[in-house]
């Protein structure tokens, strides 16, 4: 058919993550908690990196950064989600279905190589501590971030062009609660088959390619601390559990979804959910959990905020007492 003949489809019906009234009240609640739970929690990462001097290295730099796009990456669909547990239908439109897509390849993407600046970072630190100050300077680490942000820009871009042109004519239904691409594909009134494979190898390629750099790290890192048993030791094996429990939450659901990417599971929405909501709430606890500098600093933190500001509330709540004993 002639592709001038097709009206382009104005919006599209996201399915949601469930039909049942009941069920979509208690997933208001529940993914109202976890979001203000991962705003505060991440943000609260952020703010003790940028207060504490002592945590203005690499590593906490690129932390407080993986932070800031776990935020993003929970509020490029959630706060919709949370609107549509109320609403029927859930409508959005064409644009702004496109803006799902693109930011959220924006931030995937991002993270995947963040997380590889991470692992070399701790692969500099481990295995060549004594040149650690002259590889990781400063310079170098504001390099990899803005190169995450960038490379995350790039791949949404290269996904996002193939995508916004296809046409549209007709099925709008997608059984999500967010434009998932790999589901919006399928929509379009052409043979997908090229665009397809296109997603799936820009997709797999960078995936895949980050992954392989992340095992070779830690495997190369595994072995540095295997063979020390030194008390610094010890404590580069307790950072290095945690950033391996990121990586496997963070590539675990999306491994999952790209090996069978244009079949349509239940479970899908499950590893969606896991990745875009879990994953960046369990990050900050992660990391503060297994890291006593990161703990310190927060300590720190909460003593010079609030614990020298009682005394001042008490001081003034008294003087508020005297002043109405006067009146009297």
């Amino acid at each position: 058919m002639d592709q001038q003949n097709y009206s382009r489809v104005a919006e599209f019906v996201l399915l949601g993550l469930s039909s049942s009234w009941g069920l979509q009240c208690f997933f208001l609640v529940c993914f109202n908690l976890l979001y203000i739970g991962i705003v505060l929690g991440n943000f609260l990462i952020v703010f003790t990196v940028i207060s504490d001097p002592a945590l203005h290295t690499p590593m906490y730099i690129m932390l407080s950064n993986l932070s800031v796009l776990d935020v993003l990456l929970a509020t490029y669909a959630t706060p919709k989600m949370i609107h549509d547990f109320l609403h029927e239908p859930k409508i959005i439109s064409f644009e702004g279905c496109m803006t799902q897509i693109f930011l959220l390849h924006v931030f995937v993407g991002g993270e995947m190589v963040l997380l590889v600046a991470m692992a070399y970072d701790r692969y500099v630190a481990i295995c060549k501590p004594l040149h650690y100050a002259s590889i990781m300077n400063l310079c170098k680490c504001t390099g990899m971030v803005v190169a995450s942000w960038v490379t995350g820009v790039l791949h949404s871009l290269s996904q996002l062009a193939f995508t916004v042109n296809l046409p549209f004519c007709g099925p709008n239904i997608v059984d999500s609660y967010y434009c998932d691409l790999t589901l919006v594909i399928k929509l379009a009134c052409t043979d997908t088959f090229i665009p397809e494979v296109l997603m799936l190898l820009d997709s797999g390629l960078m995936g895949v390619t980050s992954f392989v750099l992340l095992l070779i790290s830690y495997m190369v890192i595994l072995v540095t601390v295997r063979r020390h048993s030194s008390a610094g030791m010890a404590k580069a094996r307790s950072t290095l559990t945690a950033h391996i429990t990121v990586v496997t939450l963070f590539f675990g659901p999306c491994i999952f979804i790209y090996v069978w990417p244009f079949g349509n599971f239940p479970v899908d929405k499950v590893f969606s959910v896991f990745s875009t909501v879990f994953t960046p709430m369990l990050n900050p606890i992660i990391y503060t959990l297994r890291n006593k500098e990161v703990k310190f600093a927060m300590y720190k933190l909460k003593t010079r905020y609030v614990t020298h500001r009682l005394p001042f509330l008490f001081h003034t709540s008294s003087c508020f007492e005297e002043l109405d004993l006067f009146h009297k």
